[in-house]
């Protein structure tokens, strides 16, 4: 069991440093830009550089609080310090007192704040990814969230839980982004969730509509508040083409397997990116996983098919010193399993 288990947590290992490397290489400005550029109608026709200038305050990595109650936590301290909480255009007003100000910049991107106090936060849900950015209008302000997934859940439809990430980042507006009943005020929202290892590149956008069933009254508001927006992203790199842009740069960026040089061509040649000095050493980083990653996971298949093959020769009548040597493993990691299989 020495075996497996070691495989087991160096590959868990892993994915967790390759999770937290694919969220902060994501909230590079440079990067969301690009998702802006492709997926917001105010922004289109613009390039990533210019639609950088409009992306505004803290980028918030991982550190905003999903549940209700939470997502605001400086209101509710201020009130009970009976101080005037600071809100700042275009930032989070989370945690008075928590807030880590001699964080670092690192490149074009402001890292996430350590805003989720300890005691209140253990096992909190919170957003991967959390920003605003103004319009072009230099008036209007929506807010984006990004989600990164190594693939679709099985344990939950992903459309249901985007819809109540959207629907908290409408909610949790009132009292920091308007106040009482000025609901004309809400920001336009989008939740973008980019679900990795799919089968193929696809691209959803799901929003309100309005189906009159009875009469033409015509009902004022915004039917554009809400917007999910799901990318299915394969781990093989899709040609080049205007279709398949933004599904190139999150390959460029996560697909399991790309060498850095591979990389940092593609993010050079056609997003016209300085590789290196945007993403410095995390990019070498994520690749250095993601292989890392590959390559544990044929270890574990090669280590399935050992038992398998152990347990079939056992039935045969081979004796343990003979399957181990064949196998090349020790004979009591044999034993093992077959004790395993025998009680299963």
């Amino acid at each position: 069991m020495d075996t497996e288990l070691n495989l087991l947590l160096t590959s868990a290992n892993e994915k967790t440093q390759y999770d937290t490397y694919a969220k902060n290489l994501l909230s590079r400005k440079c990067v969301l830009a690009c998702i802006l550029t492709a997926v917001v109608d105010e922004f289109k026709g613009m390039t990533p550089r210019e639609a950088e200038r409009y992306i505004e305050g803290n980028v918030h990595v991982g550190d905003v609080p999903v549940d209700p109650g939470v997502t605001n936590v400086e209101w509710t301290t201020a009130r009970q310090e009976n101080v005037e909480p600071a809100v700042h255009a275009g930032d989070f007003p989370i945690n008075i007192g928590m807030t880590n100000t001699s964080q670092p910049q690192s490149g074009n991107r402001i890292t996430g704040l350590n805003t989720v106090q300890q005691e209140i936060g253990e096992g909190t849900v919170v957003f991967d990814i959390l920003f605003y950015a103004r319009l072009w209008d230099g008036l209007s302000q929506i807010i984006m969230n990004l989600e990164v997934q190594k693939d679709e859940p099985s344990a939950y439809y992903i459309l249901n839980r985007a819809v109540y990430y959207g629907s908290r980042q409408i909610s949790s507006q009132k009292e920091r982004d308007f106040t009482g009943q000025n609901f004309n005020d809400l920001k336009q929202v989008y939740s973008v969730w980019v679900c990795m290892n799919m089968k193929e590149c696809s691209w959803n956008h799901i929003h309100l509509t309005d189906d009159p069933l009875l009469g033409h009254h015509h009902w004022r508001g915004n039917l554009d508040l809400l917007n999910i927006v799901l990318l299915g992203v394969p781990n093989e790199i899709p040609q080049q083409g205007a279709d398949y842009e933004l599904h190139r740069l999150l390959c460029a960026l996560f697909s399991i397997g790309l060498s850095w040089e591979e990389r940092v061509a593609i993010l050079e040649n056609e997003y016209f990116m300085d590789a290196k000095t945007e993403f410095g050493e995390e990019l070498k980083e994520m690749c250095n996983l993601s292989q890392g990653i590959l390559e544990h996971g044929i270890d574990q298949g090669k280590f399935k098919k050992a038992q398998e093959t152990a347990g079939k020769l056992h039935s045969l009548g081979w004796d343990v010193g003979n399957i181990a040597k064949l196998l090349d493993y020790r004979p009591e990691q044999v034993r093992e399993w077959l004790k395993i299989a025998a009680h299963s």
